[in-house]
């Protein structure tokens, strides 16, 4: 589930938004160890970006991935992709953000230029750092220095700061009246999670629902699956803890692992009678993404792989899993095109589509990231 960190800077003077702020930042310098608090410079936003002050962030997985080497960045780094904030300043030719607008940053961007962009089947803008994963923006330099150091930016977004630059392609304008502490999370986990269900899968109504781990992604594809119409919806985790929040946001069934001698994808087959018709796998982890695969009817199920693979691991299956017709599928984002999409996601919140409370179970201060991404790593 998310821990949301709030931010509490003071907005600087209009005469001062084109000048260098000083702030704080949490700067991983290193893999594998925890999170430094510093005073760090940001830039002014060059040609086409927005600098925002960072309200609130969520913690989410995908950062403690780069902590461990499950997903290679360039380090030191600013982590954090998941949040929403307060334009303070804009760069020149910027025409659709003014100062004082909320947003909310995107780590998938939205170019309107590239093939993704303008097909109607991707939303994966080819202007991601996902592929180069050089950690700078678009024109290759950083806008973070530290001790008088550069410092990498993440996934074009860079959160765990109080003020942060984006390419104004990766930045989406929100209704001024929504609570950035609570639609922060539709920054990535909520997102990425209902869309995978109601985008990427798209869910009919009576099917069967399986899905791989529930933490706050999971949870959301477990709300999606609900909002669509599946008549049953099961929660596969080896933290049993998790079941009774995903049967209060919508899962019919709750199953351990642990609790069973054989296979799991066996036992939900046998669950079933016939395999699921769509399956989720929000962990990322191999062997799981295969047991979701296999779990899935065999003639037209449909699989998706929501959790971020580890790098240089690669899968082993036995081929006739898809031969027999089961389709494997990847969701970046829950499929959806984020500067078209987050603003009425956000105003389906306000108009109370679906809640957002639930996937919340801690609420830190910003220095006590630390701790937040301790809570994390012990399930709760």
């Amino acid at each position: 589930l998310y821990g949301v960190l709030q931010m509490q800077v003071p907005f600087p003077f209009s005469l001062l938004c084109l000048q260098v702020i000083k702030c704080k930042a949490a700067v991983m310098w290193e893999a594998n160890k925890p999170f430094s608090i510093e005073e760090v410079e940001v830039a002014p936003p060059k040609a086409n970006e927005v600098r925002i002050k960072i309200v609130a962030t969520g913690i989410c997985r995908s950062d403690d991935h780069v902590i461990t080497g499950g997903l290679v960045m360039p380090f030191p780094i600013i982590l954090g992709h998941e949040a929403a904030g307060i334009v303070e300043s804009i760069g020149q030719g910027v025409t659709t953000f003014k100062p004082g607008d909320k947003v909310i940053p995107l780590f998938v961007p939205q170019c309107g230029e590239c093939n993704n962009c303008l097909s109607t089947k991707g939303n994966l803008c080819s202007k991601n750092d996902f592929g180069s994963r050089a950690g700078l923006m678009p024109d290759g330099t950083s806008r973070f220095t530290c001790k008088g150091k550069a410092i990498h930016h993440f996934l074009g977004t860079s959160t765990f700061t109080e003020y942060t630059v984006a390419h104004e392609s990766s930045v989406a304008k929100i209704d001024s009246a929504a609570p950035l502490e609570k639609v922060c999370l539709i920054g990535c986990g909520f997102s990425t999670g209902y869309g995978a269900a109601v985008q990427t899968a798209k869910v009919e109504p009576g099917s069967t629902c399986v899905i791989f781990g529930v933490g706050g992604v999971g949870l959301s594809v477990v709300m999606g699956c609900k909002a669509a119409g599946a008549s049953r919806i099961i929660a596969v985790d080896i933290n049993s803890d998790k079941f009774a929040k995903a049967k209060e946001l919508g899962a019919t069934d709750c199953v351990n692992p642990k609790d069973f001698k054989k296979p799991i994808h066996e036992v939900l087959i046998e669950m079933t009678g016939h395999g699921a018709d769509y399956s989720f796998e929000v962990i990322g982890r191999t062997e799981t993404m295969v047991a979701a695969l296999a779990c899935c009817q065999y003639n037209y199920g449909v699989s998706v792989v929501v959790g971020v693979p580890p790098a240089a691991q690669q899968i082993t299956f036995d081929p006739m899993l898809l031969f027999s017709g089961r389709t494997w599928k990847g969701s970046v984002f829950g499929g959806w095109k984020s500067k078209d999409s987050v603003p009425k996601l956000v105003a389906d919140y306000m108009n109370k589509k679906f809640v957002l409370d639930p996937l919340i179970t801690h609420t830190l201060p910003f220095t006590k990231i630390n701790e937040g991404f301790d809570l994390l790593r012990t399930g709760k």
